[in-house]
């Protein structure tokens, strides 16, 4: 099986990039993306349960895998969501899928937001990074035509990076287009 091209660049020209900014001694140290998680949440989907498949359908065309529904866990009444209702859909990316969509969203999709400026250092503390999108038109698998209604998505970059520091330079080496200045933003 064929490696993505991210994977491969990461492999030969990154990994020693990365060892030597962030000075660890031993190349197995050097973190890596383990998974990214794509999750859309629809609030409409109570009222309305045939809207999740087609939400489905079109995460499935932007991951290049199979998405799946989720459920509530609990009921909240000020919602109306009762436990056992599906409410949103995701999908996880590992190995060459997930390198070819990190390879999608940073060369092909974030520059084509409008009045792009950059995205937020959204870090969790522990190595992980989360990405909102507001519209999901951005990815040239959706087409304009058939679907009903502009979605966001919520984008988890996981890592074994141990800081934030370590991911962002992880990201940073993979041309994640950060905003200028956020690098003393990120703890770690």
């Amino acid at each position: 099986m064929k490696t993505a091209r991210l994977e491969q660049v990461y492999k030969t020209v990154l990994k020693d990039k990365i060892q030597k900014e962030i000075g660890v001694a031993n190349v197995m140290q050097v973190p890596k993306v383990t998974k990214i998680v794509l999750n859309i949440g629809v609030k409409d989907a109570v009222k309305d349960g045939k809207l999740l498949q087609s939400i489905r359908d079109v995460l499935t065309l932007i991951a290049g895998q199979s998405a799946v529904k989720t459920i509530a866990h609990k009921s909240i009444a000020g919602f109306k969501l009762r436990e056992g209702v599906a409410i949103g859909v995701r999908v996880t990316l590992r190995n060459r899928k997930m390198y070819d969509f990190l390879d999608k969203l940073i060369n092909v999709a974030l520059p084509g937001v409008r009045d792009f400026q950059g995205v937020n250092a959204g870090f969790d503390g522990s190595g992980n990074f989360n990405l909102g999108i507001t519209d999901w038109l951005v990815f040239p698998e959706v087409d304009y035509d058939k679907v009903d209604q502009s979605r966001g998505m919520n984008v988890t970059i996981c890592t074994t990076a141990q800081t934030d520091r370590e991911a962002f330079a992880l990201l940073k080496a993979f041309n994640m287009p950060f905003k200028e200045g956020r690098a003393g933003q990120v703890k770690g």
